[in-house]
């Protein structure tokens, strides 16, 4: 890859609006996202509508102050990367017709990138390893397992057949009333509590494979508050703190197990893990063991750079764009977009789904 080139990336796949700058040799010169957070505060999870109407209203905005930030100007940019798909719908069409727009009137070549593909070679842009490697995408929106053996050559090993973890923080979050997003605020709340004080599910880990379920533990998390509260009258602070802990235990264990068995079936170098979920301390330490038995690295990129941002985007149309392969002005938003097309479907993929 040629590294004076320079590539413009822009994300909008779900309630992030993002844009970075990111050369061939790997640097990332800027990155911009404008997080939704607040917009969708007061309704327990991303609302689709005024989601796709911020990233309307954000995209030209975040493009402008990435390229300020990196000091670079649109005639020295190689080509315009955005993402296609998978996602919600009216977002990845608000970030397709920018990126179009830009790369028209700057006369720039237009390169379309699968956001799971862009979390998937984040670990090429941060530490520049090679193929093959094991990739566990674990979000909000997607929960798969990934044999990584070229830019555009991935193999699903498994993933859940319904709810992705990060949803289910989610909705065990909104369950306790605790702050959105989920998965922080149960981390926090679970570090005060007692991960061996309830029994909690372990799905799927009777069966062969990799492939996870979280809907039943949601399940049996909602049953325990229930019960708690008809037993005592109300739900104490302690009960909060044990159930997140016992449920974020669940979650890692399921996580690792599934982890092992990966690397098992397919031993390679390197366990990756991206997406928000990567964050919580306690899943990262029960992956970071399952890779040391296995005698492989693990690799998580910072925090920046889990979570849905443009520089991923466009390392990835970086990586599309060394093969040659360009996009016209026909290119079209998916919201799904499987990156193993030989895979079968998944049974399900949760209100959030549409990315896996």
């Amino acid at each position: 890859m040629d590294d004076t080139q320079i590539f413009l990336g822009i994300e909008s796949s779900c309630d992030d609006t993002a844009a970075a700058l990111v050369t061939g040799d790997r640097r990332i010169l800027s990155s911009v996202v404008s997080s939704q957070t607040a917009l969708h505060a007061d309704f327990g999870g991303v609302v689709p509508e005024i989601a796709a109407r911020a990233h309307a209203e954000r995209l030209d905005l975040v493009v402008e102050q990435a390229l300020a930030q990196a000091g670079v100007a649109l005639s020295d940019v190689t080509a315009v990367a955005v993402t296609a798909g998978p996602g919600l719908i009216g977002g990845v069409m608000a970030g397709v017709m920018c990126a179009k727009g830009i790369a028209a009137g700057a006369g720039l070549p237009l390169v379309g990138v699968n956001h799971l593909a862009g979390h998937a070679l984040t670990p090429r842009l941060t530490d520049g390893i090679g193929f093959p490697y094991l990739m566990l995408l674990v979000s909000g929106g997607h929960c798969q397992f990934l044999r990584v053996d070229g830019p555009q050559d991935f193999t699903r090993l498994g993933g859940t057949i319904d709810d992705a973890p990060g949803e289910a923080f989610d909705k065990l979050a909104k369950l306790l009333a605790l702050p959105q997003p989920g998965g922080p605020s149960v981390e926090a709340e679970a570090a005060n509590g007692d991960p061996d004080r309830f029994a909690l599910p372990r799905p799927l880990l009777d069966r062969p494979g990799c492939d996870m379920s979280f809907s039943g533990l949601k399940t049996a998390a909602l049953r325990l508050r229930d019960q708690l509260i008809a037993d005592q009258g109300g739900l104490r602070q302690q009960d909060r703190a044990d159930l997140c802990a016992a449920f974020q235990q669940a979650v890692a264990e399921v996580l690792a197990e599934k982890s092992r068995r990966a690397l098992a079936a397919h031993p390679v170098p390197v366990l990756a893990v991206a997406g928000g979920v990567a964050a919580n301390r306690t899943i990262r330490a029960a992956l970071q063991q399952v890779a040391r038995d296995a005698g492989a690295r693990f690799m998580a990129p910072p925090l920046a750079l889990c979570t849905d941002n443009g520089a991923m985007i466009a390392w990835a149309g970086a990586e599309r764009f060394a093969l040659g392969q360009r996009d016209g002005m026909d290119l079209a938003a998916r919201p799904r977009w499987p990156l193993d097309r030989d895979a079968a479907p998944m049974l399900g993929g949760g209100k959030k789904g549409a990315k896996a």
